[in-house]
C-alpha cells in the first residue's frame, strides 16, 4: 500500500473512557495517512501544532492549518486526511460537560493561551484531580472553547452531481477564471439552474462558493511552505494586492504575517 493511501484505525469510544470531563492526545501522523469516517460519544476538538489536516463530514470539508483547530460535536461522523505530515493534539470533552458549546462543525482560530492551554492538556493524567489544579485547568480550557472565534474554512459540498463535479474542478484548479455561464455548456444546465442549485445545496452562490474554495487553498498553500506571491497565481488572483485584501478581510491577518507564524511555529 503507497503512502498517500494508508488507513489509520481511529480511536474507538473504548479509548476515551474516563471519569473525567477531558481527556487529551498527541498523535504525529506522517503524510498521506488517512482515518476513515467515525464519529465519537465526546465532543472533539482537533488542533495542529504541524502541518495541515483535511477533515470531511456529511455537511462540507474543513481545512484544519497550524493556529486553526476544528470543533467537531459528538455523534458526527468524519474522516480526517493528512495530506502532509501532522502534528496533532486533540482534546475529547463530554457531552454533558456544558451545555453551550458549539452544536455545529466548525474550524476556530486559536489565540496564543488556547494554544498553550491545547498543549498543557497533553500532560494531564487521565484520572486527573478534577478539584485540584488539574480539574481548574480543565474548566479554563472550556471557558475558552466556548469563546474560540469562527473562521470561514468551511467549504460546503453539494450533493447534486452536475454542481458536485463544478466544485471538484474548482478545488483541484483554483485558479480556472471560468464563469458559470462556461462552467453550464458542458452540464446540460443552464446557467440559472446551475446559480440556484449552488445557493440551494451550499448556502453560497457561485462567486462566493469559488472565493471560499480560493481561500481555503491558499491557507492550505501557506501552511505548507508556499510564497505569497505563488499562493496567490495558484488560487487565480489578477493581483498580489486583490489576494492580500480578500485574506485579510476573511481571516483578520495578512497571508504575508499569516506564513510569518506558521514559521515562528515551527
Amino acid at each position: 500500500m503507497s503512502p498517500a493511501s494508508q488507513l489509520l484505525p481511529p480511536l474507538h469510544d473504548d479509548d476515551l473512557e474516563s471519569p473525567r470531563t477531558l481527556v487529551a492526545f498527541a498523535f504525529d501522523y506522517p503524510r498521506g495517512h488517512h482515518i476513515p469516517q467515525h464519529k465519537h460519544r465526546r465532543h472533539q476538538l482537533l488542533y495542529a501544532v504541524a502541518g495541515a489536516m483535511t477533515v470531511t463530514a456529511d455537511r462540507g470539508r474543513w481545512i484544519v492549518p497550524p493556529q486553526f483547530a476544528v470543533w467537531i460535536p459528538a455523534g458526527t461522523a468524519h474522516a480526517i486526511a493528512m495530506p502532509e505530515a501532522v502534528g496533532m493534539r486533540t482534546l475529547y470533552v463530554a457531552r454533558e460537560a456544558r451545555p453551550d458549546l458549539p452544536a455545529d462543525c466548525g474550524v476556530r482560530h486559536v489565540s496564543g493561551l488556547m494554544r498553550e492551554l491545547v498543549l498543557r492538556a497533553m500532560a494531564l493524567p487521565r484520572d486527573y484531580d478534577a478539584a485540584g489544579p488539574d480539574g481548574r485547568l480543565a474548566e479554563v480550557i472550556l471557558d475558552e472553547i466556548g469563546r474560540l472565534a469562527p473562521a470561514p474554512l468551511h467549504l460546503p459540498w453539494p450533493a447534486d452531481r452536475r454542481i458536485a463535479r463544478i466544485a471538484a474542478a474548482i478545488q483541484a484548479t483554483p485558479d480556472d477564471g471560468r464563469t458559470l455561464a462556461d462552467w453550464a455548456l458542458g452540464t446540460g444546465a443552464s446557467e440559472r439552474t446551475l446559480a440556484r442549485l449552488f445557493m440551494r445545496e451550499t448556502g453560497l452562490g457561485f462567486g462566493s462558493w469559488r472565493r471560499r474554495a480560493r481561500l481555503v487553498h491558499a491557507v492550505h498553500r501557506l501552511a505548507m511552505g508556499a510564497g505569497v506571491t505563488e499562493t496567490a497565481l495558484d488560487c487565480g488572483y489578477d493581483s498580489i494586492s486583490a489576494f492580500v485584501a480578500a485574506f485579510r478581510r476573511d481571516l483578520g491577518v495578512s497571508p504575508g504575517r499569516y506564513a510569518a507564524g506558521l514559521r515562528g511555529m515551527r
